[in-house]
């Protein structure tokens, strides 16, 4: 067994190259191998967001607070509200983050694929593409 006590890991900033506007991760879990799991609690403040990314093995996100968007390439933007889990499957091409005049929370869990990535990310969402 493994505790991992609160305040033991440090907050961190969302990197800029893949996110917009002020985000805060706070680590979860990232177990060493054979596990593959990963996950963090993640706060966006309003009007940030992800960049467009997928997931080998896809995501799972579970809004803890505020009110936020999200959108899977080629669909709307979808309103995301505490209590709401998402599922993005392998391989989706997607965005998250809150919505433009409330910050959102959500726990973000992941898997990392046999070559250790759990994320690819790809090119920033646009101002046009957030507001739509």
């Amino acid at each position: 067994m493994q505790i991992t006590r609160n305040g033991s890991r440090p907050s961190g900033p969302g990197p800029e190259e893949y996110f917009t506007g002020q985000v805060r991760i706070d680590p979860l879990m990232s177990p060493d191998a054979p596990a593959r799991v990963a996950g963090a609690h993640v706060t966006f403040e309003p009007g940030a967001r992800t960049a467009w990314h997928t997931h080998p093995l896809g995501q799972t996100l579970i809004v803890t607070s505020g009110l936020g968007w999200c959108q899977s390439e080629g669909g709307p933007v979808q309103e995301i509200h505490p209590g709401d889990v998402i599922w993005f499957p392998p391989g989706e091409r997607h965005w998250h983050g809150a919505s433009a005049a409330t910050a959102m929370s959500h726990i973000a869990i992941q898997e990392r694929d046999e070559t250790g990535s759990a994320v690819t990310w790809l090119e920033q969402v646009t101002e046009d593409e957030y507001k739509r």
